[in-house]
């Protein structure tokens, strides 16, 4: 007697990204709308998302700021003394930091739009600083929120968002680092290390060491501001220093940290084909004034397909 084997179910059907990742295949009728970027910052890295890291960050400042002055040290005995030039410029520097964080940690890191939002709501001028595509470039479809996703763009599960040109997700500021904040997110590095220095200097004139406890009652919060300072002040140094390297490269952190999974990268025969040189990866950098079209550098160097 004759029998029949079950009919085996057909395999899901296997999607990748631009890095090259398989993704999940979404079943039919299924597939999840793309968020709009007011949804992406209230979910990943909103108004609310990210609330007790920057109050975090506000309180530890000005915590710092309230150690220095209440202790003995240059910045006390120069209030003190009526000489208030110097203690003004330090508060207003450590003001500008701290502006500077929630102005990068709000902001729109450049969340990837559908066509449909990229039209409601913009004049002539903004059409233009549009990054155009090539018609020869076929953009592919994030596996996640479905939107095309551009060169260089990848979707962050915190955010549930594409970025354009994603460098990471920063925990710190509780916000993605893309094409569009990434500029003024080392600007806030740089500031930042400039306040820590200060204040580094600032709080080891008014340590004093002595091998007793009514000193340690006494100085135990400057003592603290101070090993607070110096962690500190070695991350962002470090940050910063990363970063200007991986900006004058023309690269970003995820592109290093994978070059090896990204399909752009992996099967082009340059090492890196989106770097012009230092001095023009700088000036594109931090003075260009709308958003690049990678897919136009990318295919002058390659031309066959990703």
């Amino acid at each position: 007697m004759a029998t029949t084997r079950p009919a085996l179910a057909p395999r899901p059907a296997i999607r990748r990204g631009w890095a090259g990742a398989a993704l999940p295949a979404l079943e039919p009728g299924r597939g999840r709308r793309p968020p709009s970027c007011a949804a992406a910052m209230g979910q990943g890295a909103g108004w609310g998302g990210g609330y007790l890291g920057r109050a975090a960050h506000t309180g530890l400042s000005w915590g710092v700021v309230l150690a220095l002055f209440l202790h003995r040290t240059d910045v006390r005995k120069q209030e003190e003394h009526g000489e208030l030039l110097q203690p003004l410029i330090f508060v207003l520097l450590v003001l500008c930091s701290v502006l500077l964080y929630f102005v990068v940690s709000l902001m729109d890191p450049g969340f990837v739009e559908s066509d449909e939002e990229e039209k409601v709501g913009m004049n002539e001028e903004q059409r233009v600083m549009m990054p155009q595509f090539p018609s020869n470039v076929w953009l592919r479809r994030c596996g996640y929120c479905m939107l095309k996703q551009p060169m260089r763009a990848k979707h962050c599960q915190l955010c549930r968002h594409c970025v354009r040109r994603y460098d990471h997700h920063c925990p710190w500021i509780e916000n993605c680092v893309g094409e569009r904040n990434h500029p003024l997110f080392i600007i806030y590095l740089a500031v930042q290390l400039v306040v820590l220095l200060w204040a580094f200097h600032v709080a080891w004139s008014g340590l004093y060491f002595e091998q007793s406890w009514e000193w340690l009652q006494h100085n135990i919060f400057l003592l603290l501001s101070f090993l607070v300072i110096a962690i500190f002040t070695i991350v962002v140094m470090l940050l910063l220093v990363s970063h200007l390297y991986l900006v004058s490269c023309n690269t970003t952190t995820w592109e290093f940290m994978s070059h090896h999974r990204i399909s752009y990268l992996r099967h082009c025969e340059s090492e890196n084909p989106f770097d012009q040189g230092v001095i023009l990866n700088l000036w594109r950098f931090f003075c260009a004034c709308r958003l690049v079209t990678w897919e136009k550098i990318y295919f002058q160097e390659d031309r066959d397909p990703v």
